[in-house]
């Protein structure tokens, strides 16, 4: 059942020549708000090493769509992607931190809790030195 399946209704029967047609009724479907937004990850304590990619997946327990999804890390403005699944093909240390999920179906928008992220390796000892 979808929100464009309400309207007006009746039902109309024939039996032999004898036809019978019933009052109309009105159906209206209303959209479930969203709710149980989480995040998962493939790694371990989302602990990542540097240079490895991150695919982070974001699913709904409840709620009616079409649904769009946003990626969202802490400290940045613009969000990451746009699908239920965000991969950050080479992370690096600026990708440590706290990612979040939010869905919204144009009727309601939920959001994950956050999951923290940490990029795991050495330090090169030439970052952040300019000749």
């Amino acid at each position: 059942l979808q929100l464009h399946h309400s309207g007006h209704y009746r039902c109309e029967g024939l039996v032999g020549s004898w036809q019978s047609r019933s009052a109309a009724g009105t159906v209206t479907v209303h959209g479930v708000p969203l709710s149980g937004v989480s995040l998962s990850v493939q790694a371990p304590k989302g602990q990542v090493a540097i240079g490895d990619s991150l695919v982070l997946s974001c699913t709904v327990a409840m709620g009616t769509g079409p649904l769009s999804f946003s990626w969202h890390q802490e400290g940045s403005g613009a969000p990451l992607g746009t699908g239920p699944r965000l991969e950050v093909p080479h992370i690096g240390y600026n990708d440590s931190g706290q990612y979040r999920c939010r869905v919204s179906n144009g009727d309601s928008v939920a959001e994950s809790d956050p999951l923290n992220v940490t990029v795991l390796g050495e330090r090169d000892p030439r970052a952040g030195v300019t000749p």
